[in-house]
């Protein structure tokens, strides 16, 4: 049996993650009120209840209130810390005085941005931290230093990447001595270019050439985890459906209720075991606050299992709108 990349780094967690972006009210710098405390911590039990033991979180959420919600959750749950796996993010910075909207992964903001993350959620430590998007400036020297002070010290235990290609990767790795050992992208059954793309298909000869390994197949062979935000195409299958839809999505959609229905299941739970059916156990990212939603995801693991090639395969053609090659 195939076991997740993260859990060969000792680092034991679920298959699912709740994403916390929706903590912590509006985008502004508003004070957190006690409805904002109420409305992550509900969503946090929820998800314990169902076995989700990771969270992941970023400091430019909802301006940095997202993580101070989930630090007074923690504040009012002493024996929670130790529990779960505590995940944040940085290198995004919005527009300020100092200049406008921007990625920065100098070492003296990786710095200062990890500070300002364990001081709003009230911990010693992070258990992953992220490199928020790729920085076109970036030095990867100074990154390797954030990476190996911010190790020393004990206040982040591994490090990771998000929406980076190989290349840029391996870019990293070949100057931090720290290992990469998450990358989070937009996966889904709407998003489907991260299956395609290992293989160029020539539609006119119907001929496959292999360029080598993409991004997926770099990943499972570094055992680096492949987490997927969106996964659920923000609600377009299960329910969250906008008015005007292609047919290939009407088409899904169908599908998706009726295998919902002949295995007693919901619609979440069918979205979710298409993508964890991957051999590359990718951990989906569940960005939502209601708490219905979050239940209705926790027979995923389940479905992924069950679910045959047979059915992935339907749901993928029929996603795609268009016959395989």
């Amino acid at each position: 049996m195939r076991i997740m990349p993260i859990e060969k780094r000792k680092l034991t967690t679920s298959r699912l993650v709740l994403g916390c972006m929706g903590f912590g009210g509006n985008w502004d710098h508003s004070p957190v009120t006690q409805d904002d405390i109420y409305i992550a911590e509900q969503a946090v039990d929820t998800a314990l209840s169902i076995g989700m033991t990771m969270f992941d979180l970023a400091d430019i959420y909802r301006m940095g209130k997202s993580e101070t919600v989930f630090g007074k959750i923690l504040n009012s749950k002493p024996n929670l810390r130790e529990k779960i796996i505590i995940q944040s993010k940085c290198g995004i910075r919005f527009d300020d005085n100092v200049g406008p909207f921007r990625y920065d992964f100098s070492k003296k903001h990786i710095i200062e941005s990890v500070n300002g993350i364990l001081k709003r959620l009230g911990t010693d430590y992070l258990d992953i931290l992220l490199l928020h998007r790729p920085d076109p400036l970036m030095e990867p020297e100074e990154v390797a230093e954030a990476f190996d002070e911010l190790k020393t010290s004990g206040k982040v235990r591994y490090f990771g990447v998000s929406n980076m290609n190989a290349s840029q990767i391996q870019h990293i790795q070949t100057y931090a001595s720290e290992p990469i050992i998450v990358n989070q992208l937009e996966l889904n059954l709407k998003k489907l270019d991260w299956l395609e793309q290992s293989v160029l298909v020539n539609e006119t000869k119907g001929s496959q050439t292999q360029f080598g390994p993409g991004l997926i197949e770099y990943c499972m062979m570094q055992n680096i985890q492949v987490q997927a935000w969106s996964p659920l195409a923000r609600g377009l299958y299960s329910g969250n459906v906008p008015k005007d839809i292609s047919e290939a999505d009407r088409k899904t959609i169908e599908l998706i209720e009726k295998m919902a229905l002949e295995k007693g299941t919901t619609k979440e739970s069918i979205v979710l075991g298409w993508l964890m059916r991957h051999p590359m156990k990718i951990q989906p990212v569940i960005g939502t606050t209601n708490t219905t939603r979050i239940k209705n995801c926790q027979d995923a693991v389940r479905q992924s299992e069950l679910m045959t090639r047979e059915e992935w395969y339907s749901l993928y053609e029929t996603s795609r709108g268009s016959k395989l090659p």
